[in-house]
């Protein structure tokens, strides 16, 4: 699975509040427009990943622990080597679309939510697909074996790239 990191716009601090973007509109728009739809389209997960404040670094408040997270990831990653036991691939990503219909079916409030998101930020055949994918996996990470319209608003959240590049 390929990895990408990319700045929303020349001085890298567009959204941030501190330091303050320094961009002109035209400038920002100039900018987005090098990164091409079809080679966002190829990303799995898009996601904006602001400045974290020294505050939050520092806080004592507790997170979910390493160990713990390791457990879900490792518990996901048998449920896919189940899924597609007997084939030569062995995660959700490496899906074909024939596996769609059997391993990401959703239901009807969850396909008006793809719809809606499709239309509204002008998704491609290839986001859809990104989209299921990510999705299933997401499921697999709560242990469940349906995709739920929460699962699906949250892979729909990781194309925040489709959405502000447009």
């Amino acid at each position: 699975m390929g990895k990408m990191a990319t700045h929303l716009c020349p001085c890298g601090f567009y959204g941030d509040p501190q330091p303050e973007c320094s961009c002109s509109t035209l400038q920002v728009q100039r900018y987005r427009t090098r990164v091409s739809g079809p080679l966002l389209d190829r990303l799995d997960i898009q996601v904006e990943v602001p400045g974290v404040a020294f505050k939050d670094l520092a806080s004592p408040k507790a997170s979910e622990a390493s160990a713990a997270i390791r457990m879900r990831v490792d518990a996901a990653r048998q449920i896919q080597r189940e899924r597609f036991r007997g084939r030569r691939i062995f995660c959700n990503a490496q899906m074909h679309a024939r596996d769609f219909r059997r391993c990401c079916q959703i239901d009807g409030d969850g396909e008006r939510m793809l719809e809606d998101a499709m239309r509204r930020f002008g998704l491609s055949a290839r986001a859809y697909t990104r989209i299921l994918k990510v999705a299933r996996t997401i499921a697999d990470l709560d242990g469940q074996g349906d995709i739920a319209t929460g699962h699906l608003a949250e892979a729909i959240q990781y194309r925040s790239l489709d959405r502000s590049f447009r």
